[in-house]
């Protein structure tokens, strides 16, 4: 490839932390000859120390990462790489969390189970400034915009940096390491899982560690 053709490639960092699923998704893109892979991160800390190094045009995040949250990610890359654009790539529930991916920052969110050519046109769709996402979500956030309603019960209830924590705590992060990966104290992470037991009506400590290890285990 010639150096002027480079130039015109989109440069893609890609924020997964199983190696298989990088490769591939690297390989894919590659393959096009259009994009460039600048990078692979499989950390939030990775992740922010490329974004700094390599100015992608596009940041590919899983939202479940080694030493933190995807949605923690974007908010971080969305107020300190603002050029970047982020697209979500994840086996989550959609209708769970595109909304709130939005929200943090993010311009698409797309399904692991997409093909390699919905991949391509997710990530063609925000180079160009335009949102990507299932044609079921974008109804579902037409019709919550219409009727101006919020999720009220179960998991959808939890605030972002709620949910953070209830993923981490399913996770098995002990509660010094969540309020570390958060950049919050750990009395404030103890706030947040009191909250959590009241929302979702879990007695104890040991049955809100059990319902979110099930939780992260199968969170579709």
């Amino acid at each position: 490839m010639t150096t002027k053709a480079r130039l015109k490639c989109t440069r893609v960092l890609l924020v997964e932390e199983h190696p298989v699923t990088a490769t591939g998704v690297r390989d894919i893109l590659e393959q096009q000859r259009r994009f460039e892979v600048v990078g692979i991160a499989d950390s939030q800390s990775e992740a922010i120390r490329l974004a700094g190094e390599t100015a992608p045009e596009v940041v590919v995040v899983d939202l479940s990462l080694r030493d933190g949250t995807g949605l923690g990610l974007i908010r971080v890359l969305r107020q300190d790489h603002t050029d970047a654009r982020v697209l979500v790539f994840t086996m989550h529930d959609e209708t769970l969390y595109a909304e709130r991916a939005m929200r943090a920052g993010a311009q698409g969110y797309l399904h692991k189970c997409a093909s390699p050519d919905e991949l391509v046109r997710a990530i063609d769709d925000v180079v160009a400034g335009r949102l990507s996402l299932s044609d079921e979500m974008n109804a579902r956030l037409i019709r919550r915009a219409i009727a101006n309603d919020t999720d009220g019960n179960g998991v959808g209830a939890l605030s972002n940096r709620e949910l953070e924590v209830f993923e981490l705590i399913g996770r098995g992060t002990p509660l010094s390491l969540i309020a570390q990966q958060l950049g919050i104290s750990v009395k404030t992470v103890e706030s947040h899982r009191e909250n959590i037991k009241r929302k979702l009506d879990i007695a104890s400590a040991t049955e809100l560690n059990r319902f979110a290890v099930a939780w992260v285990e199968s969170p579709a």
